[in-house]
């Protein structure tokens, strides 16, 4: 069961008159529907935009706000929305709530199901990275293509910080940091810290909104279960790398900050080198939040993205053929591959570039959904 919270409606989706390189910044919407009873709050921009959809995940302890200067310029172009998974930012926080990686990608297409916005490209950043992946091994036919930022799940290095956030009794350790983390401490924290070019200033951002989420009991034990779940002393439990190849037929864009102090960049370069068709780029002196250290580059990057490539297609029988191939057996001979998603006619980038490659596959439909807030950020 599913429902959209503030009566309301809106219209079916229609491509916008005004050129898109000449359209001002969209405006964001913070919507919420219950689904299996639970709240799940994102944020929303572009419904109108005519582009495709695009999904934004956030990282451990983290929010959709992370995306809050990406999405007016993103919104533009394309349909955006940001959720804050299971655990996180104003969604529910339940004690007995299943924090895998799978689960969050299950609630993830239930999420897109729900509002009608499958399929689409998966954008996630850090943990969200490793979400983004999941989703698109678990779904590939509501996967159109993948973006990984600073992402996990490509290797096991990571922070001593999150290593030690596996050992028995971080609640009530992070219980205790929230507690002295008052207002006032954390400002002249934040302040002379800054003050110290140690680390990105999104990066400290970043620290200090996860230090605030602690305050939240809920926030809390949903950290220590998803941690738990994902790393251990070692490092990183989960490692995607050996299944790259189901992600051959997916355009796949990676981004890293050259200085991320908490996942190593080579994880990125590495991922590269494994998925020969994927885009790569480096923020040289970016940390660990590269869309939000320099929010207009990115943006840039992933419109172009989006427009000069085509919508992955999907479906069972694409994945039998590379299960098969991996495994040295003979693909199955009444399987035709999978053909590409074919191409509409010329569509302008709002930079300027002329481009055919979005394929009617990235046309997004919108049905008229009741019950849709419409208050903007």
């Amino acid at each position: 069961m599913s429902k959209i919270s503030a009566p309301g409606s809106l219209h079916p989706r229609r491509r916008p008159s005004v050129p898109l390189r000449q359209r001002s910044a969209a405006p964001i919407a913070r919507r919420q529907v219950l689904l299996h009873g639970q709240r799940v709050t994102f944020l929303e921009a572009g419904a109108d935009s005519g582009g495709p959809v695009v999904v934004l995940l956030h990282g451990l302890a983290s929010s959709s706000q992370t995306w809050s200067s990406v999405m007016p310029h993103l919104g533009r172009h394309a349909h955006v929305i940001a959720p804050d998974l299971l655990g996180h930012g104003r969604s529910a926080k339940p004690p007995t709530g299943d924090y895998s990686l799978g689960a969050y990608a299950a609630g993830l297409r239930d999420l897109l199901v729900t509002l009608d916005l499958d399929p689409a490209t998966i954008a996630g950043h850090s943990f969200g990275g490793g979400v983004a992946m999941q989703f698109a091994y678990q779904f590939p036919e509501l996967t159109e293509r993948l973006v990984l930022v600073a992402s996990g799940g490509l290797g096991q290095g990571v922070t001593i910080a999150l290593r030690a956030a596996t050992l028995p009794g971080t609640p009530l350790v992070l219980q205790a940091l929230a507690a002295l983390t008052s207002p006032w401490l954390a400002m002249v924290v934040h302040r002379t810290v800054r003050a110290v070019p140690v680390l990105p200033g999104p990066d400290l951002e970043g620290l200090a909104s996860a230090f605030t989420s602690f305050a939240d009991g809920g926030a809390r034990g949903a950290f220590a279960q998803t941690v738990r779940g994902a790393l251990n002393w070692s490092g990183q439990r989960l490692e995607g790398t050996e299944r790259l190849y189901l992600l051959a037929e997916v355009p796949v864009l990676l981004v890293g900050g050259g200085r991320d102090p908490v996942i190593p960049v080579e994880h990125t370069v590495a991922a590269h080198d494994l998925l020969p068709n994927s885009s790569l780029q480096i923020f040289e002196g970016a940390g660990h939040f590269p869309h939000a250290e320099q929010p207009g580059r990115f943006t840039e990057l992933l419109t172009h993205f989006l427009a000069d490539t085509r919508a992955a297609r999907s479906d069972l029988r694409s994945l039998r053929h590379r299960l098969q191939a991996s495994a040295g057996l003979p693909s199955s001979a009444d399987d035709p591959s999978p053909a590409a998603a074919p191409s509409e006619g010329p569509l302008v980038c709002p930079l300027g570039v002329t481009t055919s490659h979005l394929g009617s596959t990235t046309t997004v439909r919108r049905s008229s959904r009741p019950g849709v807030s419409d208050h903007e950020e």
